[in-house]
């Protein structure tokens, strides 16, 4: 986070905030725990907070969401942001959110069929996951999965623990 913290910081600068001179931010960490993301939003609200930045995937975007309906949200995702329900459109998202989508769900299957140009002697293959609770969600494992099957591909998923406490050190969570 060390360096999204650093562009968020500089992209604030940019725009003439600088923190502790001009503008305060209030941080916030689930740290990976899904349950306390309403609690969060619930709290910074209290802290009538000029806008919410939920720049970890989707489950921050709807706690955010969930919690006002008037309070700015900027919010960073990976998959599509009208089927999340975050806004209504593209185009024009209404309401109080905006964002970022990297659409990297939707290039799943583009990927794949790429791979499958590059090595078109491969009949399996394996998605290695980081972080799969924010990182790849089971409608993604899905899509990727039917995708790689289309093709005439087998796909195996493979997670990384999100913590030491979940199969030691970094190791690998099938």
């Amino acid at each position: 986070m060390a360096a999204r913290l650093r562009g968020f910081r500089q992209g604030l600068r940019n725009a003439g905030f600088v923190e502790g001179e001009n503008v305060a931010i209030e941080y916030r960490w689930g740290e990976n725990k899904m349950e306390r993301l309403p609690e969060l939003a619930a709290d910074l609200l209290r802290r009538k907070v000029a806008v919410i930045a939920a720049t970890s995937g989707t489950s921050p975007a709807l706690a955010a969401k969930a919690a006002t309906t008037t309070t700015p949200i900027v919010f960073i995702v990976s998959n599509d942001p009208v089927r999340l329900g975050l806004v209504a459109s593209l185009a024009r998202p209404d309401g109080n959110l905006t964002g970022i989508n990297f659409f990297t769900g939707e290039l799943g299957a583009k990927r794949l069929e790429l791979l499958h140009e590059l090595v078109p002697t491969a009949t399996r293959l394996a998605a290695l996951i980081d972080r799969p609770i924010l990182t790849m969600p089971k409608p993604r494992v899905r899509e990727v999965g039917e995708a790689a099957r289309a093709i005439g591909l087998q796909i195996q998923v493979v997670k990384l623990a999100p913590s030491r406490d979940q199969c030691g050190l970094r190791n690998v969570c099938a």
